[in-house]
């Protein structure tokens, strides 16, 4: 029992001992002394290795400047790979069409090797987007770069229809901090059934979060991802507060042929805190007698409704403002890196998120996401080893839920707390514990959950 359930208070104590110098779906639970905070197979990879792993480096690009620049990132993962093509998905699928998939567990060929708490970082590969958006006087121009900024995260979605991410474990977490970026990053899978991610960043000019739920369904030939929650940024400079929702994504050709991705649905952006303008922006669905597959239409509208500025183009080529087909622009996504087919069609920024060095290593709690091994073995191409991991995870996920079930224990989130409103709406929002605790005692010197 010791083993599965947290500590006092479900929060990590500092152990009795003195400090030693000097982090993101998952059970916060304590650990015993003895219990080492990654398991045997991270440990396993030397310091060395950690540093020398994905030797081809290079420094990123799109710094802000004044920024620190930060450590040379790699350009390439450990194992060039790509999505599994000798998994039959119809045995798999036959038997769940119209069901929700999250309770489903899938081979470790169809993932890649990025999390869904990862994905929620990658939605900031254009907060720069937002750093405009923080320098602007105007609040209609203003809505314009929050726009953007809603449609730029889907951009990295175009190359990645062949595989999933992982599904976190309950109490996993993630960090990201990127000071040539301006902004730091946490995440946590705050909830099982039904599966929550609640995430949250935090800049000097904005603040980032969101807490979503998916539901996945197969409908024969594509398989239909419909996303749950808002969408939230604040620019303290004016005190705006916009919130947005997302659209339903679908996947194409599940079973044969290419596969391909598409969003569709509406978009509604608001200001909480100034009804002077809002958004609206339609992502087109694709049909068969049309050229609009990919398209996005949208407008910043006044409170009366007259349009003030028209918006255009297409989530993963850019968005313009204006008369078409000209216009300005105000978004393009980045190039693609070399050989991005062998590398799971990440972008650089997904190339980044998963690096693991051992200055991180040493910094990071042991629920963080890049120190789980199932994921790490598929980053580095060995799929046997990743599925056999795999397997043990979301059984020691089973045996949890059942500990608790039987001790009448309700999980309790570790750096995110849950919010009710008066209509009994929740939504999950950081607690402000996370960097306080990696700075002192520091995530080494305390005791941390056992998730893998």
């Amino acid at each position: 029992l010791g083993r599965f359930l947290p500590g006092p208070g479900h929060c990590p104590a500092a152990r009795g001992r003195p400090s030693l110098p000097g982090l993101s779906s998952v059970l916060a639970q304590g650990s015993e002394e003895e219990e080492s905070c990654t398991s045997e197979i991270t440990t396993s990879l030397s310091e060395e290795m950690l540093d020398l792993r994905g030797a081809e480096r290079c420094q990123k690009g799109g710094c802000v400047p004044g920024r620190p620049m930060g450590p040379p990132r790699r350009r390439c993962l450990p194992a060039a790979s790509g999505p599994g093509a000798d998994v039959s998905l119809w045995n798999i699928l036959r038997n769940n069409i119209g069901k929700d998939l999250s309770k489903v567990s899938m081979p470790v060929q169809l993932n890649e090797p990025l999390n869904t708490l990862q994905r929620l970082c990658e939605e900031l590969e254009y907060s720069s987007l937002l750093d405009q958006a923080s320098r602007i006087a105007d609040p209609c121009e203003r809505m314009v770069y929050i726009a953007a900024f809603a449609v730029s995260a889907y951009s990295s979605t175009y190359h990645r229809a062949g595989c999933k991410p992982f599904n976190p474990v309950l109490g996993e977490t993630y960090e990201c901090e990127r000071p040539d970026r301006g902004f730091r990053f946490i995440s946590e899978q705050v909830s099982h059934h039904p599966p929550i991610s609640a995430c949250h960043a935090e800049s000097e000019n904005f603040a980032f979060w969101q807490d979503m739920k998916w539901k996945n369904k197969f409908w024969g030939k594509s398989l239909e991802i419909v996303p749950v929650g808002t969408v939230n940024v604040s620019l303290p400079r004016f005190g705006d507060h916009f919130e947005w929702n997302k659209v339903t994504s679908c996947i194409h050709n599940v079973l044969s042929g290419q596969r391909w991705i598409e969003h569709y649905g509406e978009v509604l952006i608001r200001n909480t805190q100034d009804s002077s303008c809002h958004c609206k922006i339609t992502f087109c669905k694709a049909k068969y007698w049309s050229s609009n597959v990919h398209e996005v239409q949208g407008a910043v509208l006044s409170r009366s409704g007259r349009v003030l500025h028209r918006l255009f183009g297409k989530w993963h080529e850019g968005l313009y403002r204006g008369p078409t087909p000209g216009g300005q622009c105000i978004w393009k996504p980045n190039s693609m890196p070399p050989d991005h087919e062998r590398n799971f069609g990440f972008t650089q920024f997904a190339l980044e998120l998963n690096e693991l060095t051992a200055e991180l290593k040493r910094s990071l709690p042991s629920t963080d996401t890049r120190l789980r091994p199932d994921q790490r073995y598929l980053e580095e191409g060995n799929i046997q080893a990743a599925e056999a991991q795999k397997r043990r995870i979301e059984q020691l996920q089973r045996d949890r839920r059942k500990v608790m079930e039987e001790n009448n224990i309700v999980h309790q989130a570790r750096f995110f707390r849950r919010q009710t409103d008066s209509s009994g709406k929740e939504w999950w929002v950081t607690n402000n514990t996370y960097w306080r605790l990696r700075a002192e005692p520091g995530y080494g010197n305390m005791d941390g959950a056992v998730l893998w």
